[in-house]
């Protein structure tokens, strides 16, 4: 049975949706299935590249990862939003030991990338998910001079929201992507 990894994001300029599709390249390399969905968004005139998540795909999933802009520091409303309708999936335990990690951008290299990610991180914890990052033996973690943490993939767009990724922070995204999906397979099949 194929590992599936649900790549859940929202996205307003971009930048969010080419770090999911860096990591549903990861996914591909670590030889699982990579489903990448949006977040319903709040605003009904925004549109998304990609399908809307429902909650059956994330009950369903072996693996989550999860992306979202910087808003101050924190999710976008969108965001926190979809993770305060899934109390069915918390009570019924839908998510408990599967790995789980968190991606960001921003508009600066200060902008609050790392405490998004660890903002982000609260919800998957409560659903008692396991969460993993990016290590240092990631040589791109010692280069990067715009995104890229060990709290998990990031972007900095710049002032004029550049979606375009540098080449470090897109191989942090498919390492991380790869990461998750053979971590994913090997705790389905323990």
């Amino acid at each position: 049975m194929t590992t599936k990894v649900l790549i859940l994001y929202y996205s307003r300029h971009g930048s969010v949706t080419a770090l999911a599709e860096k990591i549903a390249i990861g996914v591909h390399k670590g030889h699982a299935e990579a489903l990448i969905r949006c977040i319903p968004p709040l605003d009904q005139q925004h549109e998304c590249k990609h399908p809307i998540v429902t909650m059956t795909e994330l009950a369903q999933c072996d693996g989550l990862a999860f992306g979202s802009p910087v808003r101050f520091g924190n999710m976008v409303a969108d965001a926190k939003a979809f993770w305060d309708s899934t109390t069915t999936l918390w009570i019924k335990g839908d998510l408990i030991d599967k790995p789980a990690g968190v991606f960001t951008s921003s508009g600066s290299l200060h902008g609050g990338n790392e405490a998004t990610l660890l903002s982000m991180s609260l919800p998957l914890l409560h659903q008692g998910m396991l969460l993993t990052g990016i290590p240092y033996s990631e040589p791109e973690l010692h280069q990067t001079q715009s995104g890229g943490t060990p709290y998990g993939p990031s972007h900095v767009s710049g002032h004029h929201a550049d979606a375009n990724l540098s080449i470090e922070e897109q191989r942090l995204a498919i390492s991380f992507g790869k990461r998750l999906a053979q971590l994913s397979t090997a705790l389905k099949h323990n």
